[in-house]
């Protein structure tokens, strides 16, 4: 074999390597939100705060302290689980969405709902919701949670059974697993979110876990 074909071989293998990242083996920074399981993860557009949606409804906290600033209560059609949060463009505003499918509007300023949804057209619209499988008729076993996987390069990073976190090659091959003993409900698929150079993870104690992407 030529040098030039070690050459070859051997810048291929650094492409490779590169391109299957992976993340840190401990987290750098845990935000303890409650006892509550989270079930759904969003990043303020100015990245300073965390929206942790749990199944008793969701909390604001910044970032950098940890602190908790606002905790919002969910209760429509006899259901407290958040499934979806998100901010709207300006990070004034956050919307909740429940397995039935309802919405409701918070401001991220002074915690109070927001009664009249017509003004907030960034809030997804009742096919949009439907469309993500938050539908009344489906058992509450039925985790309809819409972080499931990430990408991170040639790597699937995915939601497994009892909270556990896989590491999936471009051939399908599970090729590391992050398990949380700590979690008790054998049907917690955790929440993921790529944000930055980080991945955010949510387990079903209450913790939203932040590890470095390497």
């Amino acid at each position: 074999m030529t040098i030039r074909v070690l050459l070859l071989a051997a810048m291929a293998a650094v492409v490779q390597l590169a391109a299957a990242q992976s993340v840190t083996e401990t987290p750098s920074r845990t935000i303890r939100t409650g006892k509550a399981e989270v079930t759904a993860l969003a990043i303020a557009p100015k990245n300073d705060r965390v929206l942790v949606g749990t199944n008793n409804g969701a909390v604001l906290h910044e970032i950098e302290s940890g602190k908790k600033i606002f905790a919002f209560p969910y209760s429509e059609d006899g259901a407290t689980a958040v499934y979806h949060a998100g901010f709207n463009d300006n990070g004034e505003f956050v919307v909740l969405i429940g397995p039935s499918g309802k919405r409701t509007v918070w401001s991220a300023a002074n915690g109070k709902q927001e009664k009249v949804l017509t003004p907030h057209r960034w809030i997804p619209d009742p096919r949009a919701v439907k469309a993500m499988g938050l539908e009344m008729s489906n058992s509450a076993f039925d985790r309809f949670y819409q972080q499931k996987e990430v990408k991170l390069g040639d790597v699937t990073v995915r939601a497994a059974k009892k909270g556990v976190v896989e590491f999936v090659d471009a051939d399908g091959k599970v090729t590391r697993t992050i398990t949380f003993p700590e979690n008790k409900d054998q049907h917690h698929q955790a929440p993921l979110l790529l944000w930055e150079n980080q991945l955010l993870i949510g387990t079903d104690d209450g913790r939203v876990l932040f590890y470095d992407v390497l």
